[in-house]
């Protein structure tokens, strides 16, 4: 019974051992990244004010039931776009509701919008949350047809015939120690041409190609989100950009 034990024992330290050395981990930091949030006001942002602030050098957002968001809303970075980049920051937010990254998304200005800062487009979803499947990171359509186009773990593409999985990057456990509660969390996204990747605190959580003929998106603005309904507050800081060629 001992051997028995000592040896099951082992074999799942070494299954662990190989699940760690198969994990992904973020990319250096690259020397050329663009800090495009001064940590002073929201100057080259715009959005609600009566939501969003600068408070102890961080973006911070919130709405209140006497302060509420008609609708989901955003702060709009102003001073480029997101073709193919490289994007760092850090958040935390409270559990009541959740938000989101916006990237390679556009402004709606036309039609029967809620409020001046609706923006559609492919979200990286942010919440206070580590049970999967509900938890940062996975890749929300806003305002779009395909809901959630792709959720952490899952490496996936997207075509003509809807979505495949083709691979898996962290299973539940592995992602209930990675993310921090009521704390921050860093995250990278990397887009490529239609190839995505979302990293959580240096590791990769979600891997995209997105195939879609009519549905792919290749450039377009960079947002934050406050999202309707429930009283919550986000806070977004060391937000940092490049270009890449």
């Amino acid at each position: 019974m001992i051997r028995c034990f000592t040896f099951a024992a082992l074999a799942l330290f070494c299954f662990h051992a190989i699940a760690a050395d198969d994990a992904q981990t973020a990319p250096a930091e690259p020397s050329d990244m663009k800090q495009i949030f001064n940590g002073k006001d929201l100057a080259g942002w715009d959005g609600d004010t009566r939501l969003w602030s600068v408070k102890d050098g961080v973006i911070h957002g919130e709405t209140t039931a006497e302060n509420a968001a008609n609708g989901n809303t955003f702060i709009i970075w102003q001073d480029g776009t997101t073709k193919d980049f490289e994007l760092r920051l850090s958040f935390r937010c409270n559990a009541t509701n959740n938000s989101g990254i916006q990237y390679r998304s556009k402004h709606i200005t036309e039609g029967n919008v809620r409020n001046k800062w609706v923006v559609r487009g492919y979200q990286h979803e942010i919440r206070n949350e580590n049970k999967l499947p509900n938890v940062s990171g996975f890749i929300y359509d806003e305002g779009g047809k395909r809901g959630r186009i792709c959720l952490v773990g899952e490496k996936a593409t997207w075509g003509e015939d809807g979505k495949k999985v083709t691979g898996s990057l962290i299973d539940a456990e592995s992602y209930e120690k990675l993310f921090k509660l009521d704390d921050w969390n860093d995250v990278v996204i990397i887009a490529k041409g239609n190839h995505i990747q979302h990293y959580t605190n240096g590791r990769l959580v979600l891997d995209f190609t997105d195939n879609a003929p009519d549905l792919a998106l290749l450039d377009g603005i960079l947002a934050l989100q406050l999202h309707a309904g429930k009283p919550m507050w986000v806070e977004f800081k060391d937000i940092r950009i490049r270009e890449i060629e």
